[in-house]
């Protein structure tokens, strides 16, 4: 038996390196375990969310926006002429950033005295960890309190295996390193969006494959019409309805098979993500007399403060229920190091905000339109579109939205749905006011700066009372 630590991490993705941090600045002797390596055979923080998701598309998301805007300054009486992209250039932007970040999270657990350690960390009985390192060596480490913070992996379909440098996860999908004139992409969600938008921008002929019928079905049905309207624009060509059926690869193209409404139909392209969604990465976690339960899907099963039916052990992030968002799995790491070291800790669930990154981007939190009628809340909703607001049409940025929905009994703010160029910072307005219980009365008598494009929360808020300045208003019925 090796060290005894008052908490071992298994995993050092957002859940499990903030869980280690907030351990540690409570005074209590942490261990981080990570099975990554890089190609000197040294740990790799951050998990997916840093190294091969959230960060790296933002990145490539930035740099392909930019090129965008260029190409189009003439608007704002900017001359250019031709504009070329460097996507190579741009690929290794995009892998100094993550090689910042990751060096970054190490330097915080030096810094705060967080042990790391490299191998695949396993649950055994009695709160003990046995760690397999790279070369095989296993250790057993004893914890007082053990939290998994194991993440998730993409799925994979058997109709598109995946086929080196052609048909892509979102691992491959980052390091295209030149322009495909052709791009396949299987699932209109999250991932499936954003790498299209980060194609169709460089020119990219893009078709998205989405078996459901209903586009952004997860979304408020605004939100969704109008995202799909604005992406149409943008030449992204989404397909409801269409299943993928199999797929061949030959030399450097791929024919992809789907059926939609009208039948059997074929597709070839030059690329091919697949973006059908992530599951629990909980195969090898748990010894067979570990104590910790799953679900049927592979999930760990937790309470609301996410306790396992182990005593002493906890679980965090992807691998258990709720949205796989990395915000989430960072509060969820930080409640669990509180209860930890014996502080009350209790988290929100209804006020998690949710982002894609498109442009317009796409944002929300709280409860759906359809989410609260379905339930037989009373509401009175209030919309405010950005093409009304100056500091918008300053920025040429005028697509979109700002939706909020309000209790009608109690005016209490249910839910808000953005769709505009700064959504993911607006949103935080909307879930820092949910989270203080706030009325739409209360934002409606907050003094917002003009002119400033959070002025369209400032009239949302009043447009849930008919009392919007800048717009026409509804008439009650």
């Amino acid at each position: 038996m090796s060290d005894k630590f008052d908490v071992i991490v298994i995993g050092a993705g957002p859940g499990g390196y903030v869980a280690a941090i907030r351990a540690a600045q409570l005074g209590l002797k942490t261990a981080c375990v990570e099975k990554w390596i890089d190609d000197k055979g040294a740990p790799v923080l951050g998990g997916t969310c840093l190294n091969v998701g959230c960060i790296p598309s933002k990145a490539l998301l930035e740099s392909t926006h930019q090129f965008h805007k260029t190409q189009h300054a003439d608007v704002h009486g900017i001359q250019t002429g031709d504009i070329t992209m460097d996507v190579k250039k741009m690929v290794a932007r995009k892998n100094k950033i993550v090689s910042n970040l990751t060096m970054g999270v190490s330097g915080l657990f030096k810094a705060n005295g967080v042990t790391v350690i490299q191998g695949m960390g396993k649950l055994l009985a009695n709160k003990q960890v046995q760690v397999t390192a790279a070369d095989g060596v296993e250790t057993v480490y004893a914890a007082e309190n053990v939290i998994l913070a194991s993440g998730s992996v993409p799925v994979e379909i058997p109709p598109a295996p995946l086929t080196e440098g052609l048909i892509l996860d979102n691992v491959g999908a980052l390091n295209i390193d030149e322009t495909p004139k052709r791009l396949g992409v299987i699932g209109a969600g999250v991932i499936g969006l954003e790498m299209g938008s980060v194609w169709a921008r460089l020119g990219t002929e893009v078709t998205v494959l989405e078996a459901m019928d209903e586009f952004l079905g997860m979304a408020d049905k605004d939100v969704a019409k109008e995202a799909a309207k604005v992406f149409k624009k943008q030449n992204l060509d989404i397909k409801l309805g269409a299943r993928c059926t199999g797929t061949e690869v030959n030399g450097q193209e791929v024919t992809l098979k789907y059926t939609d409404a009208e039948g059997e139909k074929e597709l070839v392209v030059d690329k091919l993500i697949v973006a059908v969604g992530r599951r629990p990465l909980t195969k090898g976690l748990l010894a067979d007399d570990s104590g910790v339960k799953l679900d049927e899907r592979g999930f760990i099963f937790v309470d609301g403060q996410c306790r396992t039916e182990a005593p002493g052990v906890y679980a965090v992030g992807d691998s258990v229920r709720g949205p796989m968002l990395a915000h989430k799995a960072s509060e969820e790491g930080i409640m669990v190091a509180d209860i930890i070291a014996g502080h009350h800790a209790q988290m929100n669930y209804d006020v998690i905000p949710s982002i894609i990154y498109t442009h317009p981007e796409l944002a929300w939190v709280g409860k759906t339109e359809q989410e609260l009628k379905a339930a037989g809340v009373a509401i009175k909703v209030g919309k405010f579109p950005f093409a009304a607001s100056g500091r918008a049409m300053a920025a040429d940025d005028t697509d979109g939205f700002v939706k909020m929905i309000a209790d009608e009994a109690t005016d209490r703010i249910l839910g808000v749905h953005i769709v505009g160029g700064m959504a993911s910072e607006l949103i935080a307005q909307a879930a820092i006011a949910m989270e203080f219980g706030s009325t739409a009365e209360d934002l409606q008598l907050t003094v917002f700066a003009h002119p400033t494009v959070s002025e369209a929360i400032h009239e949302a808020a009043l447009a849930v009372d008919g009392h919007a300045i800048h717009m026409a208003n509804r008439k009650k019925r």
